[in-house]
């Protein structure tokens, strides 16, 4: 396809690097010169709040893309056009001032996405300008899996089988832009302004330096050889909050400063050397192209219950259910192990994904609170927030999903806490009030003999709350709550 256009734009969005970038390379083997653009989109900023680590990390990743376009070219002025405005707007106005031929990008697969995306094209179209776009951030995508009647799965394990069956060498290639570097093109002076200053965005530091997550394709990289150190160890580990046994890729994986055909690559290669680690995480990376599809497949999710009859259940209600939520929030349920996932995610931006299931677990089917709450929660604050995952994990909590947990399974908090925190290391990290009780009574302190509370200097309703309802007969009333689905047949 060499030369098929004499200028080219690449638009970057969620794929934040050069290397294995499907989008840059189609660009640059397509086009005699390309630009490269990313724009930071006030439809997208302008509902966030000023300080959001996730606009942080994405303003560190773009400044290290510029660089690394300027080693890529050899060219110090072929770097990154970098504008703030309303994305398809800009898009378009790019295009025609720099008089371009064709608009490249990857494929983004979130309904607003969507939208916009088709609103480019229609007013590329107009302009004689062609609009391509490439899979980059999946492996597979939309209808590329189905079952053998031709539908979408709705059930994880075949829809696994039939992933691992189809893979080829061919799906996990690396698309290397290095042959064809030589096609960036300099930017024009009218564009050559640097990255700008997170201030400049209308946003104020966080605390991602604290924190010490590394951003950009570097710091992914740096991630990703440091957890493949423990790959092998993943299966053993990855259910522990205070064990380093994740990979915490996911960041990286939501803006696209790592290539998840080098990770799937990468695990398949030890798979297939005999490494259980390997074989878990590698499952783990096909539940997020599983739940991508499903986003595809069936949109309805974005909105209601992927089972359209779990629509249907009464959830708590009013000013009661509003301060049942807030202390959700905030880490004030009486649980320990509930309250310091919620202060992890307060905190960092960051929640393990055990502690995503114990936690949203303990929000529908303890206090009876609309699953969708918590999902606006989570992306409200995560850094790797996706909303395809997002909303699959959270269907799967309230059972209202596809492949979901039965109705009847109901997390309960304290076991969950000493089957997963046995010692309450991750606990006392992010309630510190709690570190001198005896090790069992940091599970439920309410349990705790006075004389243990006291010696430990932790005052129940005090500098610690009392449960904010009782888990057994929480369990009761979900089971009631639930009675509309058992009617139907669903479970």
């Amino acid at each position: 396809m060499g030369n098929q256009f004499e200028t080219g734009l690449m638009w970057f969005r969620r794929d934040l690097r050069v290397n294995d970038n499907a989008a840059l390379c189609l660009a640059l083997k397509s086009c005699r010169q390309v630009h490269c653009v990313f724009v930071f989109d006030q439809n997208i900023l302008d509902t966030l709040p000023r300080v959001d680590r996730r606009v942080e990390f994405i303003r560190q990743s773009v400044h290290a893309l510029d660089q690394d376009l300027r080693k890529l070219s050899g060219l110090e002025t072929a770097g990154l056009i970098v504008q703030i405005g309303v994305a398809d707007e800009e898009i378009v106005l790019l295009a025609k001032t720099l008089r371009v031929d064709a608009v490249f990008a990857a494929h983004d697969y979130e309904p607003r996405a969507l939208e916009r995306d088709a609103h480019v094209q229609n007013k590329l179209n107009c302009m004689g300008i062609a609009l391509h776009t490439c899979k980059d951030h999946v492996i597979f995508e939309r209808r590329e899996i189905l079952t053998k009647t031709g539908t979408p799965y709705g059930v994880f394990t075949p829809y696994k089988n039939n992933w691992l069956a189809t893979v080829s060498s061919d799906d996990l290639r690396s698309h290397d832009s290095a042959p064809f570097a030589g096609a960036l093109a300099p930017r024009p002076q009218a564009f050559q302004r640097a990255v700008p200053a997170l201030k400049e965005i209308g946003f104020e530091a966080s605390n991602l330096s604290t924190l010490k997550i590394p951003t950009g394709a570097a710091g992914g990289r740096t991630l990703f050889e440091a957890f493949f150190e423990r790959m092998d160890d993943y299966h053993a580990t990855r259910d522990f909050p205070h064990v380093k046994g994740p990979s915490y890729l996911g960041v990286h994986l939501r803006f696209g400063t790592v290539s998840i055909r080098q990770l799937a690559a990468t695990a398949l290669q030890r798979q297939i050397q005999g490494s259980r680690g390997a074989e878990v995480w590698l499952g783990e990376l096909i539940w997020r192209d599983f739940y991508f599809q499903i986003l595809s497949n069936f949109p309805h999710v974005a909105h209601g219950a992927y089972k359209r009859e779990y629509d249907a259940i009464s959830w708590e209600q009013g000013p009661q259910a509003q301060a049942l939520f807030r202390a959700w929030c905030e880490g004030r349920t009486g649980y320990p192990l509930v309250d310091a996932a919620m202060a992890q995610i307060n905190q960092t931006g960051y929640m393990h994904n055990r502690l995503r299931m114990v936690a949203g677990s303990f929000l529908v089917k303890d206090l009876g609170i609309d699953w969708r709450w918590g999902e606006r929660y989570f992306a409200e604050h995560l850094n790797d927030f996706d909303l395809s995952a997002n909303n699959g994990g959270w269907q799967w909590v309230s059972s209202s999903g596809c492949d979901a947990q039965p109705y009847f399974r109901i997390f309960n908090p304290v076991s969950q806490s000493e089957k997963f925190d046995s010692d309450g290391k991750f606990i006392c990290r992010y309630l510190p009030q709690l570190a001198k009780l005896p090790k069992a009574a940091r599970h439920a302190p309410w349990k705790a003999k006075p004389l243990e509370l006291q010696m430990a200097g932790v005052k129940l309703g005090d500098n610690y709350p009392l449960p904010i309802v009782a888990h057994d007969e929480a369990r009761a009333l979900t089971l009631q709550r639930y009675a509309i689905v058992k009617k139907s047949g669903t479970d």
